[in-house]
């Protein structure tokens, strides 16, 4: 008896390891199998997510140039009421995956950068939203 107390002391009680916590999950479900819990299909659909397009400030940008046919830096800046340098670096990423074409040209002596959504830009941009769109209706199906 006294070995089985033992053992009792050393070894954590079935389905805990050593932290105190069931990190093996749980036992075999009892659950029927018509209340199972279905597989979540929001969870997938967000890993699908284009990470590119879903950062905040180049989804601004995307999301303006879909309603315009272009937009200049200075126009962009203001409608995102963002800094010159944020915009930047943000557009460039955008135009190095493709999804945005960048022209520049001068207005007499002065710079004028603009920017068009691309149709890569534009498919890209219809994939983000439709897997917005399934994770909004997996949400609300719970």
């Amino acid at each position: 008896m006294a070995d089985r107390d033992a053992t009792a002391r050393v070894l954590p009680p079935a389905g805990e390891d050593d932290h105190g916590d069931d990190r093996r999950g749980p036992a075999t479900p009892t659950t029927p199998a018509s209340r199972a819990p279905r597989p979540t299909v929001g969870a997938a659909t967000a890993r699908e997510l284009d990470t590119l397009i879903h950062e905040r400030m180049r989804l601004g940008i995307v999301s303006a140039l879909a309603t315009h046919a272009s937009l200049t830096f200075v126009e962009l800046r203001q409608l995102l009421d963002a800094t010159d340098g944020n915009l930047s670096v943000h557009a460039r990423k955008l135009e190095d995956a493709g999804y945005v074409a960048c022209t520049k040209s001068f207005d007499g002596r002065v710079p004028r950068t603009e920017y068009a959504l691309t149709a890569e830009g534009r498919q890209a941009l219809e994939r983000y939203l439709a897997h917005m769109e399934a994770l909004i209706r997996a949400a609300r199906e719970r």
